[in-house]
């Protein structure tokens, strides 16, 4: 790897270690650097600009979902474009690209803020999630598609594989808004019912209503997770779980 401007010698050594855990070469090495660098770091820094990984998160993000959809597209031609949104959607989510991204051991390689980094901010899932995406849109600049296609179906292969068994947790906010569109002038709402805790441990508690009914109320350590748990005991009042 390249030393450049941005990076000390001990950084890139750090950034050599986690290509070869990666099996990945980067001939930038500023664009592994900067996919690593959270916004609380680079805010950190009021006398020069320091880049962060959001512009990368989002070219890794459609670049995956693109992968994904064509992985899926290929390997289960009787798959129905429902039942392929819903499986994309699980392997997409935040706590499965924070689990490959635990799986690499990421965390140590972040850059943060103090202050994120006090709060256990390198085991936060969505940082983990946002980071690994970063990784995929530094691939793609540092060496095209295919190197990045080779590296998302070595972390997510096993949660692809999954979907052709049927054995992947159903996406069940999408499952109650397809039942609820079938009814005329139905409407979902997910409500905040509270958050608790310190900001790097909260417990988010939300309610699904349907127009003015509360129909289930879900705990999670994130906004999405509680949803979701609302959803499904929605569709268990429904018996449609």
């Amino acid at each position: 790897m390249k030393r450049n401007e941005e990076c000390s010698a001990q950084r890139i050594v750090e950034l050599n270690q986690l290509s070869d855990k990666m099996g990945i070469s980067f001939s930038n090495a500023e664009l592994l650097h900067k996919a690593l660098t959270h916004t609380s770091y680079a805010n950190e820094f009021k006398t020069r600009i320091v880049e962060h990984n959001e512009r990368l998160e989002f070219l890794g993000d459609a670049i995956l979902d693109a992968i994904i959809s064509d992985e899926l597209f290929r390997r289960y031609p009787n798959l129905p474009e429902g039942e392929l949104s819903k499986a994309r959607a699980v392997i997409v989510c935040e706590e499965s690209l924070a689990e490959s991204a635990q799986t690499l051991d990421i965390g140590p390689y972040l850059l943060l803020g103090r202050g994120e980094n006090a709060t256990g901010g390198r085991e936060r899932a969505s940082i983990l999630a946002d980071a690994f995406e970063a990784i995929i849109g530094a691939i793609y600049l540092d060496s095209g598609i295919e190197h990045c296609r080779t590296f998302i179906v070595k972390y997510l292969g096993a949660d692809i594989e999954k979907i052709g068994s049927g054995r992947y947790s159903r996406d069940y906010k999408t499952l109650l808004q397809e039942i609820v569109q079938k009814k005329p002038n139905q409407k979902i709402q997910y409500h905040l019912e509270d958050a608790s805790g310190p900001d790097h441990n909260k417990v988010f508690t939300i309610s699904v209503m349907i127009n003015t009914e509360k129909w289930g109320i879900g705990i999670g350590k994130s906004k999405k997770e509680a949803e979701q748990k609302a959803a499904r005991e929605a569709l268990q009042k429904m018996n449609e779980e």
